[in-house]
């Protein structure tokens, strides 16, 4: 999977982490607070924006598996964490970050999810994590990830999926038909089968819960206003985009509806939380 730029994901990144469920985050950081270390894969990490929102839940000591196929995106994430870091050291494609007292060891990996979920999982993981992945994957895929995740008894985090709302400010008698029809492209292939789209929320919870888990859901929408304008702009133009293409509205209406989204919107998100049986 490929396709965001880094300037997208830098672009999102303060509503991600300002959006994030604090009561899933706070169930999180419990589960980890007593471990000596702990070992954190991240799928599709794009720039590393879920492990600088992550990590302060976690333990001092702990060693991160960046995962993407896109390595313009792994070349961001090396150069975003090496500016985070309080001190930063390098090795290869390893970086060894010390923040706020904590000490990460960071392994940036290329890899394909698609045909190498069992390797890029190891062995050892403790966590299995993601942010704004899911709604682009399978539903076959999150089966297979559920039952890697539950074979290595490890715990898993994703925040930001998509869930399939969207309210958008001034009302456009063509918002239904263009959330249909975007919905509709989102369901396509994304390079991990025919996407979930805004049920993955549902296919996570239905997965893990099949593999034993206690699953958690949270509430993680966007609400953009006045100080987003950029951020709203650049997601209405991505929606629309996507509606376009699927030929399914009048061109003119979707510019007609485009050049409205300036001032607030709201986008459903959903965090899902799951951890092993005792």
């Amino acid at each position: 999977m490929s396709g965001f730029s880094p300037q997208w994901l830098a672009l999102r990144e303060a509503a991600d982490h300002r959006s994030r469920n604090a009561n899933l985050a706070g169930r999180l950081a419990d589960r980890f607070r007593n471990a000596r270390s702990v070992s954190v894969v991240d799928l599709g990490c794009g720039t590393g924006s879920n492990l600088r929102a992550t990590a302060p839940l976690l333990t001092a000591q702990q060693c991160w598996t960046l995962v993407d196929f896109d390595a313009a995106l792994l070349d961001a994430a090396g150069d975003a964490l090496w500016r985070w870091a309080d001190v930063a050291r390098q090795s290869g494609d390893t970086l060894m970050l010390d923040k706020q007292g904590q000490q990460l060891i960071v392994i940036l990996r290329q890899a394909d999810l698609a045909g190498e979920l069992g390797h890029i999982l190891g062995a050892n993981v403790d966590l299995v994590t993601a942010s704004a992945l899911f709604d682009l994957a399978s539903t076959a895929f999150i089966g297979r990830l559920a039952q890697m995740t539950a074979a290595r008894r490890a715990a898993f985090y994703t925040v930001s999926t998509y869930d399939g709302r969207q309210t958008w400010t001034p009302a456009h008698s063509a918002d239904a038909d263009l959330l249909e029809a975007f919905h509709a492209h989102q369901r396509t292939d994304k390079g991990l089968g025919v996407a979930a789209g805004p049920a993955a929320p549902a296919a996570l919870a239905t997965a893990f819960r099949s593999a034993g888990y206690e699953v958690s859901e949270g509430d993680s929408a966007w609400v953009l206003g006045a100080a987003d304008e950029r951020l709203i702009a650049e997601l209405a133009a991505g929606f629309a985009a996507a509606a376009r293409e699927t030929g399914r509205l009048d061109p003119a209406a979707i510019g007609d509806w485009l050049s409205l989204r300036r001032t607030a919107a709201k986008v459903g998100h959903t965090d899902t939380l799951a951890l092993p049986p005792a």
